[in-house]
């Protein structure tokens, strides 16, 4: 199925943006990771060095209101603004699809791991209790991060179908995988 490219009016947005402008201290540095890190998974993408840009909706407004909070917490500065974008959206948009699609890239990538690591128990003929819940833990992970992305994934970047079908293989050699545990595993164990 392809998915057509939205801009943020046609995906029910304003077409408006959110920017986060922000300065952190240098030292220490694990305070300028801690920001990347959380601009990261709220899905934000970077304009330029300390600019970050999210479609604007309330959710996102919210967090990036909290960390701006958090940024002037730390000693730093930040100005949280609401913009439309009046040369280059295509530009913003590309980036912001861009990092949706290595999301879910990274996601199909992930994915083929866990069928590798199933495949694995099936190579040494370790059909455990044990060996199945940490394969769910495993998979409820990735079920979780990608329902996370799709959250994010608000103009429809490529890469959605591809990761909903890895998904699908990983739920159904773990369905499979459960079924030969519970036949080879005695009762108890």
């Amino acid at each position: 199925m392809a998915t057509s490219r939205a801009t943020p009016e046609s995906s029910g947005g304003s077409g408006s943006w959110l920017v986060l402008i922000y300065r952190i201290p240098s030292e220490p540095t694990r305070l300028r990771a801690t920001v990347w890190r959380r601009i990261k998974a709220l899905g934000a993408v970077y304009l330029q060095n300390s600019v970050a840009a999210l479609p604007h909706t309330p959710a996102n407004e919210r967090a990036l209101r909290k960390l701006q909070r958090e940024i002037v917490g730390m000693d730093g500065t930040g100005v949280l603004l609401e913009s439309s974008v009046l040369s280059g959206e295509q530009s913003v948009l590309g980036s912001f699809q861009a990092a949706r699609t290595d999301e879910y890239e990274e996601i199909v990538d992930r994915c083929e791991g866990f069928l590798a690591e199933v495949e694995k128990e099936y190579a040494k003929n370790h059909f455990t209790y044990a060996e199945l819940e940490e394969n769910e833990v495993d998979y409820t992970k990735l079920v979780n991060w990608l329902e996370k992305v799709k959250a994010r994934d608000r103009f429809g970047a490529p890469g959605r179908d591809e990761a909903d079908a890895a998904l699908a293989r990983c739920e159904q050699a773990l369905e499979e995988y459960a079924a030969r545990v519970y036949a080879e595993e005695p009762e108890g164990h």
